[in-house]
């Protein structure tokens, strides 16, 4: 009589097993990955405005050099989630450092940059004044924005303010942007004053956030 007990309990574990499914365990090691589109930043763009040999030499701005290697690490990142990387340069009138053809005015051979990679030319410090970038980034779907260069007070600011009244989404590389020094400021203290400043700023039209560009997700 024990071994028909034995049999029946033995039959139903096999049968019970059967029906449910094995359980799955996962891992660092095991996991299946997400598929990548859903890392990727389709409505994103790397801007990088004025980074121009005159605003870098002779007179170097604050921390320079640093600046350009955050700048790069930015559009690494950039690259990684597919995003547009797109340099703003400043045309200024003939006879001065900006002037459209002059040394002065190249972009700076230190940036890691595709010929693919869109130019928007502008001749003020709102990088928006003209359609053109607006235009652009409508065309690419871009809806959020990473913005980084020089100089800080100027065509930074500039960028920042008019990217939140376009209703983008703006993420300041607190890092990666900087200034020569000013009349009653070190470049130092203008960057740092201005990250404080986009920090502490309330009620934009858009998100506004200020991070490190190791930072950057």
């Amino acid at each position: 009589m024990a071994c028909g007990w034995i049999a029946i309990w033995t039959r139903t574990i096999f049968q019970s097993a059967k029906q449910k499914p094995a359980p799955r365990y996962c891992c660092s090691h095991c996991c299946i990955p997400q598929p990548v589109e859903q890392t990727m930043r389709r409505d994103s763009a790397l801007l990088i405005v004025d980074v121009q040999v005159a605003q870098f030499e002779p007179n170097p701005p604050y921390q320079a050099d640093t600046v350009l290697a955050r700048l790069n690490q930015a559009i690494a990142k950039a690259r990684q989630q597919e995003m547009p990387v797109i340099f703003v340069q400043h045309d200024s009138p003939p006879g001065t450092d900006l002037a459209p053809g002059s040394a002065g005015w190249a972009l700076h051979p230190a940036l890691q940059r595709l010929p693919a990679d869109p130019v928007v030319h502008k001749t003020v410090g709102d990088s928006f004044y003209r359609p053109e970038l607006h235009a652009l980034l409508q065309q690419l779907g871009i809806h959020q924005l990473w913005i980084g260069g020089s100089a800080t007070d100027f065509c930074i600011d500039y960028a920042i303010r008019s990217a939140l009244s376009h209703d983008y989404a703006v993420t300041v590389l607190e890092d990666a942007h900087t200034c020569r020094n000013r009349p009653l400021l070190r470049g130092e203290q203008v960057v740092a004053h201005f990250n404080w400043v986009w920090r502490n700023m309330d009620e934009t039209p858009q998100a506004l956030r200020v991070c490190k560009v190791a930072e950057l997700d």
